[in-house]
């Protein structure tokens, strides 16, 4: 039996928003017909994947297998759509994604003169998506940020640079030349302790006896400097990413006893056009031009 990804896409926005009405609207099609493609969908795949009552939408277990399956599996197909598209559009476009701190330019320049009839375009990547923009077929070659899944990628090595505890203004270690991971045993890490386990083995919070505060979820940078700004934690940031986003009211330290933060050219280990290769050494030879100037 093959599987019709449209109705999956109808079925996925059932889902997620556990409503019919809310998803046939996000998808700018009547509701009636929703409904319709979903009884063709349990009907194919001979399950029930929703139990509905006046009051609630609730997904069955099979509807729940469902989910966790679709997601890739349309995720895959749009990768698919992305990589055909470009193969149609020939070699005149090229897609270079990059993490919030780095700089671009010089090699993206480099390029263009190179080869000036090629688009070359920029997209930025955050912790989140550095690597699904690389798998999806978004950029071509990204520079990320380690650690990264580099199952699937060719990784290319390009700098190091230090991590700075980032603080209020007005904190008490604000303003000294160097502190060391020790210093911030008692404060709250507003980021995943996974991401500095330096302070996750020394934490108060993590070895004390009550009841732990989670592990707060950011996706932007300005997102996690707005929180240290009020008070409610600090974080561990590389340094170009903190003097990128200068504002009064945080500052930073460097500390002393974590590694630095590495950053790295990546791309698919399917793709080894030459655009790819050309960029990926025009990157290595402008690498000291990478990093912001600080």
């Amino acid at each position: 039996m093959d599987v019709d990804l449209r109705k999956l896409r109808y079925f996925v926005a059932v889902a997620e928003r556990l409503h019919f009405g809310r998803a046939a609207e996000a998808l700018h099609i009547a509701q009636p017909v929703l409904s319709r493609q979903i009884r063709a969908l349990e009907k194919e795949l001979k399950v029930q994947l929703f139990v509905r009552d006046r009051r609630a939408t609730e997904l069955t277990s099979a509807g729940e297998q469902l989910l966790a399956d679709a997601r890739p599996l349309l995720a895959s197909a749009e990768a698919l759509r992305r990589r055909v598209s470009r193969a149609a559009r020939g070699a005149d476009t090229f897609t270079v994604g990059f993490m919030p701190g780095l700089i671009v330019t010089p090699a993206v320049r480099a390029l263009r003169e190179r080869h000036p009839r090629l688009t070359v375009e920029v997209v930025r990547t955050t912790w989140d998506d550095q690597v699904e923009a690389i798998h999806h077929g978004r950029v071509d070659i990204g520079y990320v940020r380690l650690p990264i899944d580099q199952r699937g990628l060719r990784v290319r090595p390009l700098m190091d640079e230090p991590r700075v505890a980032v603080l209020p203004t007005g904190h008490h270690l604000a303003g000294k030349d160097m502190i060391g991971i020790a210093d911030l045993a008692d404060e709250h890490l507003l980021q995943d302790p996974d991401a500095v386990p330096e302070w996750r083995d020394i934490a108060s919070e993590l070895r004390g006896p009550g009841p732990r505060r989670p592990a707060p979820v950011f996706h932007a940078v300005e997102e996690k400097l707005e929180h240290v700004a009020a008070g409610r934690g600090v974080v561990i940031l590389p340094l170009s990413v903190v003097t990128f986003y200068t504002r009064p009211d945080v500052t930073y330290v460097p500390v002393a006893d974590i590694p630095p933060n590495q950053v790295c050219l990546a791309w698919d280990s399917t793709r080894c056009t030459p655009l790819i290769g050309e960029f990926a050494a025009i990157a290595t030879d402008l690498r000291a031009d990478t990093l912001r100037a600080v």
